[in-house]
């Protein structure tokens, strides 16, 4: 893991250089033989959690659409939500009407009611090349809780399984990033409790952020899959 530090350290700074194509495919090869490396880390209680706390089929996931940008502007002007994400202008008018191959945005709804979003991203294909240098066969998760009285339920934990199980349907995915802020204490330990791990701290334009990576072989010890 300090080798896979400071290769993002040195090559994430090449994000608009032109042997881009070159860098991915050098630092996919790399990067992957260290993922691989990584401890299994014990099964966590992510699976008790839902159990004990909310049956994991009264929440389910359904696309996003432009019916739901009242409700997504709303949320925007949350101060839970403003705090975790204070610097993106998500363009809901304009990208609930797109569905480009490498993104899913996600509504999650309990019994029938929205109580959160969701997003995975291939980062390689992202167009904004938002994660820069990065390998293919990764994706990048973005979860929120709609409103403050739906947080500490038990929700986004299973909101994260739902997520995390569609990610890594795919065999070839190899790991999941995501990258909350610095100062978000409590995602940060959210996220630690599931399952993810500490890479680095990194700076996303205005967005001072702490990455974790959650593998294939830490999600089959947390999931029971093979």
């Amino acid at each position: 893991m300090a080798w896979f530090k400071s290769y993002l350290k040195k090559h994430w700074k090449d994000r608009n250089r032109s042997h881009k194509a070159e860098l991915r495919k050098t630092f996919h090869t790399e990067i992957m033989s260290v993922i691989y490396k990584l401890p299994t880390m014990p099964t966590c209680k992510f699976a008790n959690q839902k159990r004990n706390i909310i049956n994991i089929e009264m929440i389910r996931l359904r696309d996003a659409t432009i019916a739901d940008l009242p409700l997504l502007n709303h949320w925007d002007e949350q101060p839970h939500n403003i705090q975790a994400d204070p610097n993106d202008d998500w363009e809901w008018e304009t990208e609930l009407l797109r569905n480009p191959e490498w993104r899913k945005q996600l509504m999650a709804e309990l019994d029938g009611r929205p109580i959160g979003f969701l997003q995975i991203i291939d980062p390689a294909l992202e167009e904004t090349h938002y994660w820069g240098q990065i390998p293919e066969n990764l994706m990048a998760i973005d979860i929120w809780i709609g409103e403050k009285e739906d947080l500490g339920k038990g929700y986004g934990t299973v909101m994260m399984q739902l997520a995390l199980e569609r990610c890594f349907a795919n065999p070839a995915v190899t790991a999941v990033i995501i990258d909350p802020l610095q100062s978000n204490v409590r995602a940060r330990k959210f996220y630690e409790r599931i399952g993810f791990e500490f890479v680095e701290n990194r700076q996303f334009g205005d967005d001072p952020c702490a990455v974790y990576c959650m593998t294939r072989e830490v999600w089959a010890g947390i999931s029971g899959l093979k």
